[in-house]
């Protein structure tokens, strides 16, 4: 079992260390992107192999609910749309629009649906 602690970190960045720390122990490899941590959990490099059946459980789920929530997802989106190039700025503007309107995903939806699409993955909220 793959324990990710909530009380770990209260940002993206820091989700992203404690994935980091968790998935890819003994590697040069660093989670930073959304896309980063989707291919890790594949597995072949880090803590498991491709396809192996895992469970993660997610302790202190809620305060990461919080913490990767409205705010903070609003914030992420607007530092993209900033940047422009190489982001699809029409795109990250729709998914910033919805958030606003209450029907678009935080990132801490997001990282769930990352997780869940993978199979192989049991993931348990704590």
């Amino acid at each position: 079992m793959i324990v990710i602690h909530g009380g770990h970190f209260s940002s993206l960045e820091g989700f992203y260390e404690e994935a980091s720390e968790i998935l890819m122990k003994d590697t040069d490899w660093k989670v930073g992107t959304l896309d980063g941590f989707d291919d890790i959990l594949y597995g072949g490099f880090g803590v498991f192999e491709n396809h192996e059946e895992i469970e993660i459980l997610w302790k202190e789920s809620e305060k990461s609910r919080e913490d990767l929530g409205l705010k903070v997802t609003q914030e992420f989106y607007e530092n993209k749309i900033k940047q422009g190039k190489p982001f699809n700025i029409e795109l990250i503007q729709q998914k910033l629009n919805d958030l606003n309107e209450g029907k678009g995903q935080t990132l801490f939806d997001i990282l769930i649906e990352i997780i869940e699409s993978h199979k192989n993955i049991i993931l348990t909220l704590d």
